[in-house]
């Protein structure tokens, strides 16, 4: 019987033990809080942000807000970048993508302290993943592959030898999730795929594991799944039904290679909900070292 991935039960379960582990941080006097930096007013990124917050009030956290209207200077980003690092209040934060045309992103997460990086996306915390080829790291880890792989275990889903295809190399998801698919204890082999990958139907067919994180919507095919597959859909699409006259979310994973699968994460409902509690998780771990 083919298993649900569900991210939002396990990120419920998540955020429960969270709350238990800020309350006894609380008791030793620490309170970890948790900012956003926003520049604009996209409503994706409005909706998102929001919804940390909501987390935030949820877990315990103490939620720090710091918007910006879209014609916000690079030099004012960066001021109010210096001043998350510096608030004493603040134990970690994030710069929420995308920022307007015309700045610079690198610039802006460079000059986050990495300390304070709970997206684990600042450069010297990705240096570190690639180093640690095994053991603790304790450095914050990117929240999407972070979530993914708890998402996995819950349901012990074990990719020790397994083969998987990693659709999409963005720095969120396709060229940092194979840093950790592939450390000692998980052990898996990773082909990431790209738009210059000639053979991508081949790959896919032969995987274990599909991660399709590349905003491609119904990208996989039920003829691209080999039988018994787990599905793993990141990637987010705003599609327009003309039946329902409204756009849709759709994932980058036909519904109907579901047929096929052995596992798979819902989209909306598998990927997303375990981001946001890893982001969670991040300040926690981080706000526990301070102790």
């Amino acid at each position: 019987m083919v298993i649900v991935l569900d991210g939002k039960a396990l990120a419920s379960k998540v955020k429960k033990s969270l709350a238990q582990r800020v309350a006894l941080l609380k008791e030793k006097g620490v309170e970890p809080g948790l900012g956003t930096l926003l520049v604009g007013s996209d409503p994706g990124s409005l909706k998102y942000v929001a919804g940390k917050h909501k987390d935030c009030e949820e877990v315990g956290i103490r939620s720090i807000r710091c918007d910006l209207p879209e014609d916000a200077s690079e030099d004012e980003i960066l001021a109010a970048v210096e001043k998350l690092n510096n608030d004493p209040l603040c134990t970690g934060f994030i710069v929420q993508l995308p920022l307007p045309k015309g700045v610079d992103s690198k610039k802006i997460i460079e000059a986050v302290d990495p300390k304070k990086d709970c997206d684990g996306m600042h450069p010297y915390n990705l240096g570190k993943l690639v180093m640690h080829i095994s053991g603790d790291i304790v450095t914050p880890l990117p929240c999407t592959p972070r979530g993914i792989l708890a998402l996995l275990d819950e349901y012990d889903i074990d990719l020790s030898g397994k083969e998987i295809c990693v659709l999409g190399r963005g720095i969120t998801v396709g060229r940092t999730i194979g840093l950790l698919l592939t450390r000692r204890g998980v052990d898996a082999t990773v082909t990431l795929c790209h738009t210059r990958t000639k053979n991508v139907q081949e790959v896919m067919r032969r995987s274990d594991v599909i991660i399709a994180a590349m905003g491609s919507a119904g990208f996989v095919k039920p003829e691209d799944v080999k039988p018994g597959a787990v599905l793993v859909d990141v990637g987010v699409s705003r599609v327009f039904d003309e039946e329902a006259g409204r756009y849709r979310i759709k994932g980058d994973i036909d519904v109907a290679c579901r047929d096929f699968a052995g596992a798979y994460s819902p989209n909306p409902g598998g990927v997303g909900p375990m981001t946001r509690a890893m982001l969670l998780a991040n300040v926690v771990d981080m706000a526990e070292r301070l102790v």
